[in-house]
């Protein structure tokens, strides 16, 4: 269990359209998206430099993606920061538009 996975919690907003993680109670950053028909398209990520270095991003990145999967929608990462962690993490392909789905 990394340091992020203990002091972090990361709560879906569906009034602001984005993920948010917090770190000992404080918002560290967030991912902005928006929904069309089936799709939750991820169009900003963002950790604040106060909280750099502590693996947040990739928290934030790993819990929205499973919560879109767990919600039966696909994922199209316009974030630069939400496709590299894709790229990394093959096995959310089937849910990810241009990887195994396609549109």
């Amino acid at each position: 269990m990394t340091e992020a996975d203990s002091a972090s919690k990361v709560v879906r907003n569906g009034d602001k359209n984005r993920y948010e993680v917090y770190y000992g109670g404080q918002l560290a950053g967030f991912s902005e998206y928006e929904e069309r028909d089936d799709e939750t398209v991820f169009i900003h990520t963002e950790i604040d430099d106060a909280f750099s270095g502590k693996g947040l991003g990739s928290t934030l990145a790993e819990q929205a993606i499973e919560d879109v999967i767990a919600r039966g929608r696909v994922i199209r990462p316009l974030c630069p920061f939400i496709k590299a962690y894709l790229d990394k993490h093959p096995q959310y392909d089937e849910h990810v538009i241009g990887k195994g789905t396609t549109r």
